[in-house]
């Protein structure tokens, strides 16, 4: 096809001038009487030959206004438009200059003004989007239970392919994916729509090739007139092709499509013709006004996919159910698990003579690592505590010293055996304290072993009373206390005191021995008295004779009373200032004074 738009071509404007030499020119170059010329010209321009000298005149005449220029300027562009796209190319520079600026001087402007454009265009593609998903996810949920679900993601591994889009191809009854609409004249590609998640080649190249195919059978084979090519098939995928005056409508199917379906195309091509009719019949490469045809051929795009015979979803509710109550308890278990883990830890960290080193989770098992001090809790204890599945804890322990002072003093009172008199307590310092009282051997014995206590770095007991001493005193104090009462006059005991005697025998027996262990002399000094009747000199010698009595008593008894003496004192010490005459029959006694004293060098 010769094109008769280049420059070299087109007719060279006339030059027109206030002298009229560029009419003539122009009329000597044109011969505006000549029909092959004016019906050229009008081919090339698609305006009147005096229309086009107008214009120029008004253009070149000097003397025209900015207001003429104005009236002149719409019909220009308009002139110019029919002849080329020329115009809207050069102005394409200037509209998007102009737009930048726009834009920064204030956005509000353009937003304001594609606002009632933008917000269908976004929802429809929202909707478009969303529909898409969901058919895809409608046909995956429907079937991913199902025993075939398996064998089709192990084919989605093997071709690269989503399991979403294998699930549709295997499903699929039919689904018509792409729509040609075909200059049937021209052959050339008007319209092309792609169903959604379809891949599609070039438009263009499929066009020619299915008009190419169509010439071919009618031009090869015995054709009868107005018989058409009707459908072509190719592995899975067909071509159904319907044919009207004007155009020609392919659909690419892929699957066993009904025949219903042609009712939809062709009812879809007559829409087609008869809205764009006139634009088909003057076709001439321009394919923007068959953009409206496209809401018919969308209307072509249908598909239909295998359902389940049964709606019903019992089984996958049930083991969907099963799944969440199964995940439900695990969660559960797993963290109580976990919360008893971190108590556990919690309370090892919390004893003392415990280090946790290390604790983690592996392999559904909790590990933890540290020392401990043999003293310290069991840990076996602490895991009963928390309630925590000794199964699934596993620890190792180091056993190390542990110098804090709970555990210096147990060491201490394990290894010293204190006895229960006395009480160890261990300062800051590491002092290890004794006070009370112990037996003199143990006391002997802790002054050598604590220095075999670790953590103790010095052992005070100057509070700490020998038991033997203390027993001694209370044996003394005791025996000071008593008194045997005699009938006035005599050397006889009152009645029942005699039954004093064995016990006296026996605490002054427990004082000599315990002094004797513990490097004490002891002396006792048995004392008489008499009342205060009488002749003093007589209550002297009765006060003497009393103190000898128990004297012989406590010897014969198998007492060393070497250091014994016996004295009479009469009535010169009497039991209480100022008695009453009660008191004097109480004063003919015999009392006991004890004196110790330290025989180790």
């Amino acid at each position: 096809m010769t094109d008769y738009s280049k420059k070299e071509f087109a007719p060279k404007p006339p030059e027109i001038s206030n002298g009229g030499s560029r009419d003539r020119n122009f009329a000597n170059n044109y011969d505006l009487s000549s029909d092959e010329l004016r019906e050229l010209r009008s081919l090339l321009l698609g305006v009147e030959p005096t229309q086009l000298q107008k214009l120029y005149e008004r253009l070149n005449n000097p003397q025209i206004q900015a207001e003429d220029i104005s009236r002149l300027l719409p019909e220009a562009v308009i002139l110019r438009t029919i002849q080329d796209k020329l115009l809207a190319e050069a102005m394409v520079p200037t509209v998007e200059q102009a737009i930048q600026s726009s834009v920064k001087k204030d956005l509000n402007v353009l937003s304001e003004a594609f606002f009632p454009i933008i917000g269908p265009a976004t929802r429809k593609a929202i909707a478009t989007a969303l529909d898409e998903m969901i058919q895809s996810l409608n046909q995956t949920l429907e079937h991913s239970l199902s025993p075939q679900s398996f064998k089709w993601r192990l084919e989605a591994r093997q071709t690269g392919k989503s399991f979403a889009e294998v699930v549709l191809l295997r499903t699929l009854i039919y689904r018509v994916e792409q729509v040609f609409l075909i200059h049937k004249k021209t052959g050339l590609l008007l319209q092309h729509i792609v169903a959604p998640l379809v891949t599609a080649q070039d438009p263009d190249l499929i066009s020619a090739m299915l008009t190419a195919i169509q010439d071919f059978i009618k031009d090869s084979f015995n054709v009868k007139k107005g018989e058409t090519l009707q459908s072509l098939q190719f592995g899975e995928l067909i071509v159904w092709v319907e044919e009207g005056p004007q155009a020609i409508l392919a659909g690419i199917i892929r699957g066993n499509a009904p025949e219903e379906l042609r009712l939809v195309f062709q009812e879809a091509l007559e829409k087609i013709h008869f809205r764009l009719n006139q634009e088909l019949n003057t076709f001439e490469g321009d394919i923007e006004p068959f953009t409206a045809s496209k809401s018919y051929l969308q209307a072509c795009l249908s598909a239909r996919y295998k359902t389940p015979v049964k709606k019903n979803y019992t089984y996958a509710w049930s083991l969907l159910a099963t799944s969440a109550i199964a995940l439900g308890i695990w969660g559960f278990f797993a963290i109580r698990e976990q919360l008893r883990w971190n108590a556990y830890l919690e309370k090892l960290n919390s004893q003392p003579g415990i280090v946790v080193i290390k604790a983690q989770k592996r392999h559904g098992k909790y590990f933890v690592t540290g020392m401990r001090d043999p003293l310290a809790a069991d840990p076996q204890l602490l895991m009963k505590q928390v309630k925590l599945n000794p199964k699934k804890a596993i620890a190792q322990w180091e056993p190390f010293l542990s110098f804090e002072a709970p555990f210096t003093k147990k060491r201490a009172e394990e290894l010293l055996q204190a006895p229960k008199t006395l009480s160890l307590n261990l300062d800051a310092n590491g002092n290890l304290y004794a006070t009370g009282t112990a037996p003199r051997e143990w006391i002997l014995s802790a002054r050598k072993l604590w220095r075999f206590i670790p953590g103790v770095t010095q052992y005070i007991d100057e509070n700490l009373v020998e038991l033997e001493i203390s027993e001694l005193e209370s044996s003394k104090k005791q025996i000071e206390q008593k008194m045997l009462f005699f009938v006035e006059g005599t050397t006889e005991f009152i009645s029942g005191e005699n039954n004093k005697l064995t016990n006296l025998v026996r605490e002054i027996q427990k004082l000599l021995d315990t002094a004797k262990y513990l490097g004490k002399s002891v002396r006792i000094q048995i004392i008489g008295h008499a009342n205060t009747t009488g002749i003093e000199s007589r209550n002297i010698i009765l006060s003497q004779e009393r103190a000898n009595k128990i004297r012989f008593y406590l010897n014969s008894q198998g007492v060393d009373t070497s250091n014994f003496t016996a004295v009479g004192v009469g009535s010169s010490l009497p039991l209480k200032q100022g008695f009453t005459q009660q008191d004097k029959q109480v004063q003919p006694r015999v009392s006991f004074k004890i004196f110790l004293a330290d025989t180790r060098k």
